[in-house]
């Protein structure tokens, strides 16, 4: 019997385990549903104690389907850009996490932004000054919950995004440590030097001490205790995106994928040289291996499946995400209405975070199946945003995509894809991307595999869609789409 890994993908929605083979077949996955809390209009929290409660839960499901035959490794992939900030000695959280979609940062952003800063912390992260990065979400804690300032100064506390919270509970806090994507997305780390900036440690105000060892993507980060009682090593870590970029196999300059979640975000590798974007896309850093860096180009969007989730609870227009696509195909096109779905802002190439979702073009006749379709077809309007911008970085348009996701089951919504952008859009046999990356990773890490060219051998084309819309028709809805992002903007 093949030797296999555990994958724990830990996401915005839900926290799953899934057992991989070392060949990229999934074996079992278990999972449990993740509650948000939304306590003021634009912040988004997370219980950090049922994070770690579900993984163990998860983990106990996956043991007990594994039987006898012990795997290999843990790989662990997660949310990123969500901080936690605990307690060294007692490893109780001071505060919910705070997710990547929270907004209580935007103004903290806006006053560093109108002093200065922005090109400094462009030049050294990759990134723009934006809440949905780390660094003023975990400033807002050390500010505002009492005493939190002083015990972080005096180390006794530690901060990290979800991997970290994880591997420290795994490891009995044996190992505060994450890993250089996951650092990436912080604002506090400087992607040329691999090291966490002391400038932007003093900009944020945010203490050294409390934060994580920063790692390669593959290597030892601690021996994890799982709840039958056993251990295994964690040898591999990303953040979700990342994953994927390794579980599409886009290992190769050029490459491209797109992962439809709760939000969508689209990377390209960009290889081993830094390159500063010119259209307001992030540079990130794709994985580092025996201590090299490669570097890929990202576009983020906010909302992706979270639209059909606010349509399936707050609309009630079906009742389970599966049903979109049936309703969707039930009328022939938008009716004329656009959506934008900007519940929680614009990211990229806009990086409004004080634009809101808005339905355009309603009429009497306009029903919940037009509203449907428009949801599915927002995502390939947002995708186009991106691929533009890519394309204008990188001076050569972009020619074909691998899609990956929840999303990517919904069929129309693959179409779109292929007719908006007008290339080929490739969905892979095994759509488990993000947690398989992970997998890869842990394998690579324990010294299973050899290298990263290990993995493209792996990869296999389920599906392929091929645009099949008029020109014409394909420029209409992207005028009417831009005009309706045009009058969401706040700046």
């Amino acid at each position: 019997m093949d030797k296999t890994i555990i994958a724990i993908d830990q996401g915005t929605t839900s926290t799953r385990a899934i057992l991989f083979s070392t060949q990229g077949e999934v074996r079992h996955i278990a999972q449990k549903e993740l509650q948000l809390h939304y306590p003021q209009r634009g912040w988004v929290e997370q219980d950090a104690q049922a994070i770690w409660a579900d993984t163990e839960a998860c983990l106990a499901q996956i043991l007990r389907a594994a039987g006898p035959d012990r795997s290999l490794a843990i790989g662990i992939t997660n949310q990123r850009e969500t901080i936690v900030v605990w307690d060294r000695a007692t490893g109780q959280p001071i505060y919910n996490a705070i997710i990547w979609q929270d907004q209580r940062g935007a103004d903290h952003c806006a006053m560093l932004r109108q002093a200065g800063h922005e090109d400094m912390v462009t030049d050294r992260t990759g990134l723009l000054l934006d809440s949905y990065f780390t660094a003023t979400k975990l400033a807002w804690m050390l500010d505002n919950v009492p005493g939190a300032r002083q015990r972080a100064v005096q180390g006794d506390l530690c901060a990290g995004t979800i991997d970290s919270w994880l591997v420290w509970h795994l490891t009995r806090g044996q190992n505060h440590v994450t890993d250089a994507t996951n650092a990436s997305r912080t604002l506090l780390y400087n992607i040329r030097t691999h090291d966490w900036d002391d400038d932007l440690l003093k900009l944020f105000d945010i203490p050294r001490a409390i934060l994580p060892t920063v790692q390669d993507n593959a290597g030892d980060f601690g021996l994890a205790h799982l709840p039958d009682g056993t251990t295994l090593p964690i040898t591999g870590m990303a953040g979700d995106q990342q994953a994927a970029l390794i579980g599409q196999a886009c290992i190769a300059p050029g490459m491209m994928k797109s992962t439809y979640g709760t939000g969508c975000f689209a990377l390209v590798n960009i290889g081993q040289d830094f390159q500063k974007s010119a259209n307001r896309l992030l540079t990130t850093v794709a994985y580092r291996l025996n201590g090299q860096g490669t570097y890929a180009l990202e576009g983020s969007i906010y909302v992706a499946g979270a639209a059909f989730q606010w349509l399936r609870d707050g609309l009630k227009a079906f009742e389970s995400a599966g049903e979109s696509e049936a309703l969707a195909r039930s009328v022939a096109d938008t009716g004329g209405v656009v959506f934008v779905p900007a519940f929680t802002g614009l990211g990229a190439p806009y990086w409004d975070p004080h634009a809101r979702a808005a339905l355009m073009g309603m009429t009497r006749d306009t029903t919940l199946a037009h509203i449907t379709r428009a949801a599915c077809e927002a995502q390939a309007l947002q995708t186009h945003d991106l691929m533009t911008a890519m394309a204008a970085d990188m001076g050569a348009p972009v020619t074909r995509l691998r899609a990956d996701g929840g999303l990517v089951s919904n069929k129309l919504v693959c179409q779109m894809l292929a007719d908006i952008m007008g290339i080929p859009i490739d969905v892979p046999r095994v759509t488990e991307t993000t947690a398989m990356g992970a997998a890869f990773l842990a394998a690579l890490g324990c010294g299973y595999y050899r290298d990263l060219s290990d993995v493209t051998g792996m990869w296999q084309r389920g599906a392929s869609y091929a645009p099949d819309i008029k020109p014409a028709a394909r420029d209409e809805k992207l005028a009417l789409w831009r005009d309706a992002v045009s009058r969401v903007l706040t700046k």
